[in-house]
């Protein structure tokens, strides 16, 4: 059987959707797997709608455009009203519970509530609720190795960012720990 994850991260812009997303991509990458990293995002982008395609597997990927994600990372309500029905079913959904008040009526879906913006400003580390939520992708489906998520996230950050390094690490741990 192939590994493959198609992972639909959809939110407001400036949550850090397409950098999770690119952050996911790298890890694959570093992995030595097919990845394609797909950006979508409204005129607006900061405060608009942001969504972004991963996919990530040992076989070469058709397309990067992704229908019918395996895997939906819902940061807002209006992402998680536009996708939950794509979802394949036996597809996993990880939502941000601080942000979205309700709860996914799927039951062929497996569903991970998680108060990641809530966490990430009581632990001091605003604006890291998408690395919270990674590190809780990571936790459930494996999709790289941690320190290929871990070396992914260092070519993410740009050289004039690296002071943010080690807040972005910590929170993939908080992650990973719920």
């Amino acid at each position: 059987m192939a590994f493959t994850h198609s992972i639909l991260l959809a939110g407001f812009g400036g949550q850090g959707i397409l950098f999770a997303g690119k952050v996911i991509a790298y890890a694959g990458l570093v992995d030595g797997r097919e990845v394609s990293w797909l950006p979508s995002y409204g005129p607006e982008m900061r405060g608009g709608t942001a969504n972004c395609s991963v996919t990530i597997s040992d076989e070469p990927i058709g397309s990067p455009l992704i229908i019918n994600p395996s895997i939906l990372i819902a940061m807002n309500l209006p992402s998680l009203d536009k996708f939950i029905n794509n979802v394949i079913p036996g597809g996993i959904v990880i939502v941000d519970s601080t942000l979205i008040n309700k709860k996914v009526e799927r039951t062929d879906v497996k569903t991970f509530y998680v108060p990641a913006t809530g966490l990430a400003d009581e632990k001091g580390l605003r604006g890291l609720a998408n690395m919270i939520i990674l590190g809780k992708l990571l936790k459930e489906t494996k999709f790289a190795d941690y320190d290929s998520v871990i070396a992914g996230l260092r070519k993410s950050v740009p050289p004039r960012k690296a002071q943010l390094i080690d807040s972005n690490i910590k929170a993939i741990g908080i992650g990973m720990e719920l």
